[in-house]
């Protein structure tokens, strides 16, 4: 027996019924992003190295230390699979034009890889979905993005999701606030980690964002970016909030909010919860507007979010909220293998007609007993099983039993009208989602 080959570690198989969980979120992202007009982008797994080590930022803990990165055997190109995916839908939209009539509302979903301890709802190869909308320069689309992740919540039935919001302003301001910060950490350098001595002088405003409790006190006193902002910058903060306001969404300032990304300015947010333990938080964003610059592309403004599939999933799950799963309307008892071409021809008709129809297989042992195939059927979830023995087929009819109704009630059908009792099937099956 040749040796069993499993699965990359913290890259998982998604198995029925839990793919079902799955397609029940991916609907209903579907749906509302229509609603709100982004239209759906998809691009490449794998792309330049050189694409996330200058949108993302070379000293970030994506680029050091997490990216699946390799040379192309064949060319000699350096290649990485994504870490995640705004870099790369900017650099689609500079690459073809999109924005040459004007700003566009984008969408995606899919898999993104990083080299990480896998944990709960965190995995080396882990899905997000994300929005994103270029070209659009005031608060009032922050505002809106930060309402369609709040719908979403209101759609899976979220209940304990909060806001936080931070101003990192623009460039200029944040070079001030750099300098007095290296200043502040250089004073209580003997209270900085190994992580943030390191970033001291590379990046200090990620040591803001350390889980190091050792570190709390010293970041706790650090100089805020908020007390750094121009005017420009307060207003475009202040215009998000009062649209926010305006429309019932709570929220909390967090000064100590900065991302974990190089690319952002203005505006960053994040949706947290207290019910995931320490992997809090289930979307984040902000604006972004010199990304497109730095990817090679004319100047233009941005703003987007991604949520992590996996965590939204077990948030869902941790909250109790019931899936409904895909069960077949109708299961097909075949007693004898002769009647497996009628059976077959019916069942299409029923498919045709808009009925989900599950079909009786043979298995290396045949198609086994009518006793195991009736328990089969009610495994199954069908509301109906239809029988197909030799006495109805004989009479060009099938018998039709109920299974959820509690009476166990059964009718016969004609073989040669079942477009008429397939809409009265299809009026009496329950509602999939």
């Amino acid at each position: 027996m040749a040796e069993k080959i499993s699965a990359v570690k913290g890259m998982n198989d998604i198995l029925p019924p839990d793919s079902a969980r799955w397609e029940w979120l991916e609907a209903i992202v579907r749906d509302l992003m229509g609603r709100y007009a982004y239209r759906n982008i998809r691009t490449p797994i794998l792309e330049q190295t050189a694409l996330f080590v200058r949108g993302i930022g070379e000293v970030t803990d994506i680029v050091e230390k997490e990216m699946y990165s390799f040379e192309d055997k064949l060319n000699g190109e350096a290649l990485t699979l994504r870490p995640e995916n705004t870099a790369s839908v900017v650099r689609a939209v500079t690459e073809h034009s999109l924005l040459y009539d004007g700003g566009k509302r984008l969408w995606y979903m899919g898999p993104m890889f990083r080299h990480e301890r896998p944990q709960r709802g965190r995995y080396r190869q882990f899905h997000q979905i994300g929005a994103e909308a270029l070209g659009f320069a005031g608060p009032d689309v922050d505002a809106e993005l930060i309402l369609l992740a709040s719908a979403l919540w209101k759609a899976l039935g979220l209940t304990d999701v909060r806001l936080e919001l931070n101003s990192l302003g623009q460039p200029a301001e944040r070079a001030l606030h750099r300098t007095q910060l290296i200043a502040h950490f250089e004073r209580h350098a003997d209270k900085l980690d190994e992580d943030g001595k390191r970033r001291l002088h590379s990046n200090p405003l990620r040591i803001l964002d350390t889980k190091n409790p050792a570190m709390k006190e010293v970041v706790e006193s650090a100089p805020r970016l908020m007390d750094f902002l121009g005017e420009e910058s307060l207003a475009h903060f202040n215009g998000l909030r009062a649209i926010l306001d305006a429309n019932g969404i709570g929220y909390t300032i967090n000064p100590r909010l900065v991302r974990g990304l190089d690319y952002y300015n203005l505006s960053v947010f994040e949706f947290v919860t207290d019910r995931l333990g320490s992997q809090g938080t289930v979307c984040a964003g902000g604006r972004y507007d010199d990304l497109i610059v730095q990817i090679g592309g004319k100047a233009a403004p941005a703003v987007g979010w991604a949520l992590g599939v996996e965590r939204v999933l077990e948030l869902v799950k941790e909250q109790g909220t019931q899936i409904p799963l895909p069960v077949p309307d109708v299961y097909a008892v075949v007693p004898d293998a002769a009647a497996m071409p009628v059976a077959l021809r019916t069942l299409q008709q029923l498919r045709d007609a808009g009925l989900r129809a599950q079909m009786h297989a043979a298995t290396a042992d045949g198609l086994g007993s009518f006793k195991s195939q009736f328990k089969k059927a009610d495994a199954s979830g069908a509301a109906h099983a239809l029988v197909f023995g030799a006495d109805e087929l004989a009479r060009g009819e099938v018998t039709v039993k109920a299974l959820r109704d509690g009476s166990g009630a059964q009718t016969t059908r004609p073989l040669a009208d079942v477009a008429a009792w397939a809409a009265t099937l299809q009026s009496s099956a329950p509602q999939h989602s």
